[in-house]
């Protein structure tokens, strides 16, 4: 079955630049994927007349429609502490935007902090003036973009390491980051922008034409993500988001599916109430299980992190025990989580959660403008980055996520007011385990132990639903 399993897709669509924007830019693109798409300032989209002299790849260099920059993906010796500030900077954007998304939302959502960050930061290393420094600032990123991509490349290589003990086991675990950009036929990137890509993301650039056949390449991309996503988010793009305009997508799918340490007995799994609100109860197959578990447990909150048999990797929920979840959530900033989990006790817990699945989708735009990013969504936006003189000037149009998520008894599987009051542990009778019971809105994330990375985040608030 399906263990459990996460997949996020982030789209992030650039279109060249019009003399005035359009009234509406596309959205429902569906899946946790992100797309920056470009659009030109005459109006007039770019003919596709060839690649420039510095752009053609050798014939051996294209394949299946791609073109493979001369440069590979570079193997780095990153020291742990590189990565972990990268992992704090990424966590940083992820909280922000957390509470913005979360914001008065009764609604089920999840979302990969990690492949957005991804994505933006690929658009990141082709904007230059105001353009990137709005960008860097949103993004909580501090190093000059000569180290930025080479540690985020240090990162990514760090969270692919198996342990000994799992490399027979294949099926315990399973992650895919993937990143592809997908360009206008025609249209001038600069070869060190490829280069930078190809190096640090791994991206090789497919050669398009939104000119002509738009509905092609949203076809095209759509089975590429389908494909790195394991068929859980299909259909990503829907009709008509891409146009004669659109010059550039970049696109991350992140593919999770990892057992349990201990996975829960299916016998014990069973029927019982879960309140969506004061008002309403559904009911939920809650899941049971009885074991050594970090936690913390006071008035106010409640959190447990479930290792996977990939221990470097946990999923954490955590649920306010009086206050409505989205008060709760407010006042919860990075550093409260922070002290949070430094603050972690282990014992043994009777923890009983219940079985969930659900599908986000939803346009990142207005979150990152409401940051502080608008000149990049703007015909002010400078990529110049990207392109060579003369070309027509680009700006993001959208940037669009989708994220799946399965939790049940054998794992997870994934496509991505106040401060908190750390008071003192109940105190239990040693004999008796401490009964957690998640039965009304939590919050869930996962994240990489070793770094601290959080790949996931988002809000339960029905699990029937």
């Amino acid at each position: 079955m399906k263990k459990g399993l996460m997949v996020m897709i982030f789209l992030l669509m650039i279109t060249a630049c019009t003399s005035g924007l359009p009234e509406k830019t596309p959205d429902g693109y569906p899946g946790a994927l992100t797309t920056p798409t470009i659009i030109s300032p005459n109006g007039y989209p770019t003919p596709a007349t060839g690649t420039t002299e510095t752009q053609q790849p050798s014939p051996e260099s294209i394949k299946d429609g791609v073109i493979k920059s001369n440069q590979k993906g570079i193997e780095l010796d990153t020291l742990a502490q590189d990565y972990q500030e990268i992992a704090a900077n990424m966590n940083a954007f992820g909280y922000d935007l957390y509470h913005l998304l979360s914001k008065d939302n009764d609604t089920n959502f999840f979302f990969s902090p990690y492949s957005i960050t991804q994505a933006m930061a690929m658009t990141l290393a082709g904007a230059r003036g105001e353009t990137e420094t709005e960008m860097a600032n949103v993004l909580h990123f501090q190093l000059s973009q000569d180290d930025l991509h080479s540690r985020i490349n240090g990162l990514d290589q760090s969270l692919y390491r198996v342990p000994e003990n799992l490399r027979d086991m294949p099926d315990a675990f399973q992650l895919n980051v993937a990143n592809a950009i997908w360009g206008q036929s025609g249209y001038p990137f600069k070869s060190p922008y490829l280069d930078l890509i190809a190096e640090s993301y791994g991206a090789g650039i497919h050669l398009v034409d939104f000119v002509k056949s738009a509905e092609k390449a949203r076809i095209t991309i759509n089975k590429w993500v389908a494909n790195q996503t394991n068929d859980k988010i299909k259909d990503l793009i829907s009709p008509g988001a891409l146009d004669s305009f659109t010059r550039l997508v970049l696109t991350n799918a992140i593919y999770f599916n990892a057992t349990w340490q201990k996975e829960f007995n299916k016998k014990l799994t069973h029927s019982a109430d879960f309140a969506t609100t004061a008002d309403q109860i559904v009911p939920v197959d809650m899941m049971e299980q009885k074991g050594q578990f970090n936690y913390q447990y006071n008035d106010e909150i409640q959190m447990i992190e479930i290792p996977y048999m990939n221990s470097r990797y946990s999923m954490v929920l955590l649920m306010p025990r009086q206050s409505d979840l989205n008060k709760f959530i407010q006042g919860f900033d990075l550093a409260s989580y922070n002290l949070l989990m430094k603050s972690k006790k282990q014992g043994e817990i009777l923890l009983k959660m219940p079985k969930f699945e659900f599908e986000s989708s939803f346009s990142v735009s207005n979150a990152l403008k409401d940051l502080g990013m608008t000149t990049p969504f703007t015909d002010a936006a400078d990529f110049s980055g990207m392109y060579e003189q003369g070309a027509q000037p680009l700006y993001i149009s959208d940037v669009i996520h989708k994220a799946f998520v399965a939790v049940d008894e054998e794992g997870t599987e994934a496509a991505a007011a106040t401060a908190v009051i750390v008071g003192a542990t109940s105190v239990m009778p040693e004999e008796e385990p401490l009964e957690m019971i998640f039965n009304h809105p939590f919050m869930l994330l996962i994240r990489d132990r070793e770094s601290g990375l959080i790949l996931f985040l988002g809000n339960v608030i029905n699990p029937a639903n």
